[in-house]
């Protein structure tokens, strides 16, 4: 999953890599990491969630954005540059909008796993996300069928919300009101 072994690689190499790759690479303290291609069922359960969080957010101060869109953690008192490419995430903090990224921590993500990259999304990228604040993580398991949801709680650690597998209806935390037919975001 790592690229360049266990070579360190500074933030200026790592964006000449970007501009000269068609790759989804992603950047952690000095490593880069490529995502892989998603397959069909995930592009299809990613599209589906996006139009779901679209429509309830709809009038709202939240915007979704889906991949291939850069996320700069920063949050004050955490050091180092991570660059994340989620594949859902909702922002409601509109200050650390660029032209290129998002600079911030967003409110909502989603990883949508592949069969390559469950370790880095259900361990590496679960303590990144909640190390910065990310209110909610959804991990979407399209093999299993399942979404849980992990949301911040008083400690500033992540513990499961909801978890729901085949399905039911998931809930939110962190967005009040917003609620996901599982069966729905898996059906073709």
């Amino acid at each position: 999953m790592a690229l360049a072994g266990d070579r360190f690689v500074s933030l200026d190499e790592y964006l000449k890599m970007r501009e000269s790759s068609t790759d989804l690479l992603e950047y952690m303290d000095g490593f880069v990491y490529m995502t892989p291609s998603p397959s069909t069922k995930h592009q299809r359960v990613s599209s589906k969630l996006q139009l779901r969080f679209g429509m309830f957010l709809e009038g709202k101060d939240c915007e979704v954005f889906s991949a291939p869109y850069d996320i700069e953690l920063k949050k004050d008192g955490v050091e180092g540059t991570r660059i994340v490419i989620p594949d859902l995430c909702i922002v409601c903090d509109k200050s650390g909008f660029t032209d290129a990224r998002y600079v911030g921590v967003p409110t909502l993500i989603v990883e949508i796993l592949s069969p390559s990259n469950q370790s880095h999304d259900l361990v590496t990228k679960l303590n990144l996300y909640m190390e910065y604040g990310v209110k909610e993580y959804w991990i979407v398991n399209p093999m299993l069928h399942a979404i849980t949801v992990y949301a911040l709680n008083e400690d500033e650690m992540y513990e499961q919300y909801d978890m729901k597998i085949d399905a039911g209806v998931l809930a939110s935390k962190a967005l009040k009101g917003l609620s996901i037919d599982v069966d729905d975001i898996f059906s073709k």
